[in-house]
């Protein structure tokens, strides 16, 4: 048995279906047990733990957007280490260093004291510095490494049908991001919140062990092609040449590498900005907190119909059209943002809030591969990774210096429709490489 299989007892040859679709089904839930360390996942926690640790929002808030940021600029080392070790490595040790990351947030109150105790200081600095670091650790491994390792392991195992399987993954990934807070918040009131982080804590852990069996880094490891296909003879003569393999620093030089970067790094700065302060902005152009809340499921319907349909059919198309076609759907969002007290506004945002997180779900996957081949795939993801978690980062504190200095969040739409037609522009030279 080949080294990538040590320590598992599941041989991809003899799988009775091609392995493909079962590292679809366990990398979708390795994405989805990145949950603890998305944002969706920690939002659930703010109110008991901010108290617990006697810190304001504010504090809370900037401990969180501290720990983010650093882990943006460390994200980059975690996709070299994806293409010199492998999915199921990589994967294996971010699921381990979520869960103790987990169980030292739930042990956050008495580290807390203990540290005050050990300094002799009572200031609020203790509590906020162990929760940076703390949230460094969780951004990091489940947003970031667990995240891109399960994401980019389902993209290695498939080629031709690699719209198809991000369809399903997209779509599954979805609706379990979207009800995950339910469920977290149930523990939480019904178990308290330092027993929920250590309940899926433990989670984690069991599912490290199914990555360690089912995980596999690539298909030709074990005498397999993606999608499985089967050449023999005359076909192996006939096979076409293989895409070129770029280096992360060679994907970098390319002008796609970037205009499709920033369009998913300013689907992921304005989305978080949005959902952040999603009341305020709303009750500034006088409506109520319902109104704000009631945008999601229905954007939430479009992003999913959107990433369903087109995953779909970018096995046939330029991906260049799905740029262009989120690159409106961001126009869309900042005019509806802009007017929003209009008839069309709120239509508007919807709209463009839903196509924007549809084409993101599909781009995000579909690119890289397809454009830079899978060899070094993990760096340059990695690098895409950091741009996404730092403007996802920046977007709250930036809402709301913006609110605090003018008194309205409305500069934030006109500098957003600059940037889209910066990109519209700079995208018409941006094809793909291959």
């Amino acid at each position: 048995m080949p080294h990538t299989s040590r320590f598992s007892f599941i041989d991809p040859a003899k799988s009775p279906i091609f392995y493909g679709y079962i590292i679809l089904v366990i990398g979708t839930i390795g994405i989805y047990c990145s949950i603890p360390g998305q944002t969706i996942g920690v939002s659930v926690f703010t109110d008991p733990v901010k108290d617990a640790l006697g810190l304001s929002r504010n504090q809370f808030s900037n401990a969180y957007m501290i720990g983010t940021i650093c882990s943006s600029l460390v994200i980059g080392r975690a996709g070299i280490w994806f293409d010199k070790y492998g999915a199921r490595y990589v994967a294996f040790f971010a699921a381990i260093t979520l869960a103790m990351a987990l169980v030292l947030c739930s042990w956050s109150v008495q580290m807390s004291e203990f540290l005050k105790n050990m300094l002799n200081v009572d200031t609020w600095l203790v509590p906020f510095v162990l929760m940076a670091a703390l949230f460094f650790v969780l951004r990091f491994s489940g947003q970031g490494v667990l995240t891109m390792a399960s994401r980019n392991v389902i993209m290695i195992w498939f080629d031709k049908n690699r719209g198809k399987v991000n369809a399903i993954s997209s779509v599954a990934i979805s609706f379990g991001f979207s009800s995950s807070p339910l469920w977290v918040n149930a523990l939480i009131e019904g178990y308290s919140w330092q027993v929920t982080w250590q309940i899926l804590a433990v989670a984690l852990l069991i599912f490290s062990f199914f990555i360690l069996q089912f995980y596999k880094n690539k298909p030709e490891e074990h005498g397999l092609l993606p999608d499985g296909e089967v050449l023999a003879g005359e076909e192996k003569s006939n096979k076409p040449p293989v895409s070129r393999q770029y280096t992360a620093k060679e994907a970098q030089k390319t002008r796609a590498f970037w205009m499709y970067g920033l369009i998913l790094a300013f689907n992921s700065f304005f989305i978080t900005g949005l959902t952040f302060h999603v009341v305020s902005v709303f009750a500034s152009e006088g409506f109520s907190k319902a109104d704000a809340i009631s945008i999601f499921l229905p954007a939430s319907v479009v992003a999913v119909t959107i990433s369903l349909i087109f995953n779909f059919l970018s096995d046939y198309l330029q991906l260049k059209l799905y740029l262009y076609l989120m690159i409106l759907g961001g126009i869309m969002a900042s005019v509806g943002f802009l007017f929003l007290s209009s008839p069309f506004g709120i239509p508007m945002l919807i709209g463009g809030f839903g196509i924007l997180g549809g084409f993101f779900a599909v781009l995000n996957a579909i690119v890289w591969p397809r454009f830079y081949g899978r060899t070094h795939l993990g760096a340059i993801t990695g690098k895409v990774m950091s741009f996404l978690i730092l403007g996802s980062a920046l977007a709250p504190p930036i809402f709301s210096l913006c609110f605090s200095t003018f008194g309205s969040y409305r500069l934030l739409g006109y500098l957003g429709l600059l940037f889209l037609l910066f990109l519209a522009l700079g995208s018409i030279k941006a094809n793909n490489p291959q």
